[in-house]
């Protein structure tokens, strides 16, 4: 039995449409430059033909790896969800207790993270620390620049 993993539904929604992306748009252009390669004569030196082999490759296995996990997810969708304790899919509104900065952060699946645009997965450090806390709150997360303490300010599901 395969493990399945949670992501959000907009995680789910971009996992479909790199998939379709890749059948209908990347697939069929590969195909175009393999045989536009071929056309070139020897295979054995087309340099063109070897790279466009190449793509193909990652594009099938890219394929492979996401139609995998499509096969595995757990679809929660955090617009369907309330209250004021963080889970799963909650956007969170934290204050760095050093810095006096405010960060919001949604808690999301390993395959949809992005720290860079607020999407902490569910396993990262931070993220750990604040399931199943509420509004006042206080964390502390220990990191390899050392330990931070974050207070909870907003919980939300969107």
């Amino acid at each position: 039995m395969t493990a399945k993993f949670p992501i959000t539904l907009t995680g789910f929604n971009q996992l479909q449409e790199e998939i379709r992306v890749l059948k209908t748009v990347d697939r069929p252009a590969i195909i175009q430059a393999i045989a536009e390669a071929r056309d070139h004569g020897d295979l054995s030196e087309n340099a063109e033909y070897h790279a466009a082999r190449e793509r193909q490759s990652f594009i099938e296995g890219r394929l492979s790896e996401l139609e995998d996990k499509l096969s595995r997810v757990d679809v929660i969708d955090p617009a369907k969800m309330t209250g004021n304790i963080i889970k799963f899919g909650a956007t969170v509104e934290v204050i760095d207790a050093d810095t006096e900065h405010e960060h919001v952060y949604q808690i999301v699946g390993e395959y949809e993270s992005n720290f860079e645009k607020g999407k902490l997965a569910f396993t990262a450090p931070l993220s750990r620390a604040l399931i199943g806390k509420t509004v006042g709150d206080t964390v502390e997360v220990h990191t390899p620049k050392g330990a931070k303490a974050y207070e909870v300010v907003k919980v939300g599901y969107k």
